[in-house]
């Protein structure tokens, strides 16, 4: 479970598995798309699958979550989505109605993001070897500007930003599994994303990098970044925004909310000098009315991310090992 967690162990998977198989001296650090080009048209493709469990959960389920996830792996190489295809693995005994909620679901979600589901499959499997049912995605969108968004852009003494608060959508899904409660429910932050970064590409900023935080969350991302770009990022905590319900939730399973899945976050990677200007557009859009400033990139030498906590003292700020949350998207 562990290998697809978003930690060491997937990282592991996908460097010593999958890239010497399928990837090229043409292919950089991974991204959450891939860009080319067709007939002088640069191109964005990502595809993602999605096996969350439960099927619903506070804010969202899993037929809009395999939308804005898909959505947003292109938004974050800078992409208009235009189209999606839709997998459908179902499990024998799926209740025809649960299928009709969330394919409904899906067809609101594309129609909110801008875009169309075009193409698809469907299998079915024996009853208990598919939790209900499992989608896979493919997405398409182009790329209307000649920025290169890529962990390999990123430079020192950029800054990172956030778009809002953190962890809410790997809680509100553990807030059912385990039966917590709170005075509010805590509902996923699960959102399309690609307005909020085409409002900042229309304002003309020098966008080094984007990436939402979904597996591993924060941590995970800004190792990832780290890595690629042989940087050393250095952010502060008390700058970082965590509800204090998602904070008590993590409290009580024992979990690090800097490392749990969102799925309507992402951080942006630009120059100082843009920093005040992305802010400003960010918090004009619904989605990142929290937008914030966590930290930057430092001239330190060093792959390596620092985590200045809250009594002042400096820690690394390393990626997970394990698994701490199975199967939230």
């Amino acid at each position: 479970m562990a290998h697809g967690g978003g930690g060491k162990l997937m990282h592991q998977l996908i460097g010593k598995m999958f890239l010497p198989v399928f990837g090229g001296a043409a292919h950089e650090a991974p991204h959450d798309a891939s860009v080319f080009e067709i007939g002088g048209q640069r191109v964005a493709f990502t595809t993602d699958s999605f096996v969350v469990r439960p099927l619903f959960f506070p804010g969202g389920d899993l037929g809009s979550l395999a939308v804005h996830g898909t959505v947003n792996d292109l938004a974050m190489a800078g992409a208009r989505p235009l189209y999606l295809s839709a997998g459908f693995i179902l499990e024998e005994g799926l209740p025809m109605e649960t299928l009709w909620r969330l394919v409904s679901s899906m067809q609101q979600a594309a129609q909110k993001a801008g875009v169309q589901i075009i193409t698809g499959d469907t299998k079915v499997v024996d009853k208990g070897k598919g939790d209900g049912m499992y989608i896979n995605t493919a997405g398409v969108g182009v790329v209307g500007h000649g920025l290169k968004i890529a962990p390999s852009s990123v430079r020192p003494g950029d800054v990172i930003l956030v778009n809002g608060d953190l962890g809410r959508h790997g809680m509100a899904i553990m807030a059912v599994r385990e039966g917590l409660s709170f005075e509010s429910a805590i509902e996923s932050d699960s959102a399309p994303l690609a307005e909020s970064v085409l409002a900042l590409l229309r304002a003309g900023l020098e966008i080094h990098c984007l990436r939402d935080l979904t597996r591993g969350g924060l941590t995970s991302v800004l190792n990832e970044i780290a890595e690629a770009s042989a940087l050393r990022l250095q952010v502060e905590e008390k700058l970082i925004p965590v509800r204090q319900d998602v904070r008590a939730a993590c409290e009580i399973l024992g979990l690090d909310p800097l490392q749990v899945a969102c799925e309507g976050r992402f951080a942006i990677f630009l120059p100082e000098r843009d920093a005040a200007r992305a802010l400003e557009v960010l918090r004009g859009q619904p989605d990142a009315a929290g937008a914030c400033r966590v930290g930057e990139v430092t001239e330190q030498a060093g792959a390596r991310v620092l985590l200045k906590s809250l009594l002042g003292t400096q820690r690394i700020l390393d990626m997970a090992s394990g698994e701490q949350l199975p199967r939230i998207c």
